[in-house]
């Protein structure tokens, strides 16, 4: 699947050594070094393809955006991978109800994301793979599961069987009972007739009428589940382990306790998936969280289609922490658009007496790496703005380079 253009990210000065950069550990909840060597290594589960693309979306996506920004200003090589789960039942029941075909839809939906996400400035994935593309090798390795005891027949379809993965629960750190719920209400089968535990998930849907199927070899025709398409996709484009994985908070779980522990069973005995968890906070529009199912949805596209500068839209975003629940409203927009004035103003009125824009660049980069606090690195350039000092070329790189703000 073809990404989105990269957007030039300018050099900066640096005169000392990069400070390690910390996130917030979902499953530890604490703060750890997000990758400790020269290289990083990132998967952030991607959209199921429509709807799209919704502020929440956004928000989620501009998290491992600065992370890898903060990353490649430190200096290290990067690989972020990213999928998309371009067959799935609520895409097919969307299509359905629409009566646009599934495959259509899909393709719709996937092109307006990128068209969305080169407006944002955002960093696109090195490997960018479709739940569709990577059947083959999910057919691969649910059959290996299967041949290893780690996964069981239930008429049709495959489980994994999670009581072979004695760290199933060790991501989100959830009792049984919340796990239960959650998965419920998750997309998940708990009461399903034939399963070994209720928390085991599906593997292979086996074929079924009016649904969309492929050939699945000794697992006959049927279609990939969630999680075991992200554990492929993640492995395949960035081997096991690998440093980083993320996505909205309500992906801790189910998604991300079954991905990693699928990602454990494919490669044992080393056991590994990702070292760290990393979740943004979900966005709330008119008193409820923001979401498909509720229809309560901004769109980046009709936000661009109204004249809002992608600017304003970035800057919106990063005005609050990446792990804060917030609530959208208008005022938002308005922020985000005086802050981007006093900034490009700030360009054309520095002067020699004024806030040192080198002394911005290493705040900046501190706040990045403490737990990616945009907030403090806005609250840095907005005092430069406030007096802006020489060296405006160095200001208008900082924020370019490290918020992904173009001035």
């Amino acid at each position: 699947m073809r990404a989105w253009p990269a957007p030039d990210l300018p050099a900066l000065p640096r005169t000392g050594a990069a400070a390690p950069v910390l996130v917030h550990d979902s499953t530890t909840r604490t703060l750890t070094e997000a990758a400790p060597g020269p290289t990083a290594t990132l998967y952030a589960c991607g959209i199921t393809p429509y709807d799209a693309t919704h502020l929440g979306h956004a928000n989620t996506y501009l998290t491992f955006d600065l992370l890898q920004r903060a990353w490649l200003d430190a200096g290290k090589r990067v690989t972020y991978t990213s999928n998309v789960t371009d067959v799935d039942d609520p895409l097919l029941e969307r299509a359905t109800a629409t009566g646009v075909d599934w495959r259509e839809l899909a393709l719709e939906q996937t092109e307006l994301y990128r068209t969305d996400m080169t407006a944002l400035r955002m960093l696109p994935p090195a490997t960018w793979t479709g739940a569709v593309e990577s059947i083959p090798a999910v057919v691969d390795a649910v059959t290996a599961m299967l041949d290893a005891g780690a996964a069981y027949w239930v008429d049709r379809d495959v489980y994994a069987d999670l009581s072979a993965d004695p760290a199933f629960g060790t991501v989100a750190g959830l009792d049984a009972a919340t796990m239960r719920a959650l998965f419920a209400e998750r997309g998940g089968d708990p009461d399903r007739s034939g399963k070994r535990h209720p928390l085991d998930p599906a593997l292979w849907r086996g074929e079924q009428p009016g649904d969309p199927s492929w050939d699945g070899g000794v697992l006959g025709a049927g279609r990939p589940g969630w999680h075991i398409e992200c554990a492929v996709i993640a492995r395949d484009g960035l081997g096991l382990p690998f440093d980083v994985q993320g996505g909205g908070a309500d992906l801790l779980f189910p998604h991300h306790e079954m991905s990693t522990s699928h990602a454990r069973m494919l490669s044992r005995p080393s056991g590994a998936g990702a070292r760290v968890h990393l979740h943004a906070g979900l966005l709330a529009y008119q008193g409820e969280k923001m979401s498909k199912s509720r229809g309560n949805l901004v769109f980046v596209s009709r936000l661009l289609a109204d004249g809002v500068d992608p600017m304003v839209i970035r800057l919106a975003l990063l005005g609050h922490h990446y792990r804060d629940e917030w609530e959208w409203t208008d005022a938002e927009l308005h922020t985000a658009q005086r802050r981007l004035d006093a900034w490009t103003a700030g360009l054309l009125t520095a002067h020699d007496d004024g806030e040192p824009a080198a002394r911005v660049l290493d705040e900046v980069r501190a706040a990045l790496a403490a737990d990616l606090d945009a907030p403090r690195a806005l609250a840095s350039v907005d005092r430069w703005a406030a007096n802006p000092g020489g060296s405006a070329d160095v200001l208008a790189a900082t924020v370019d380079a490290l918020l992904g703000v173009e001035l």
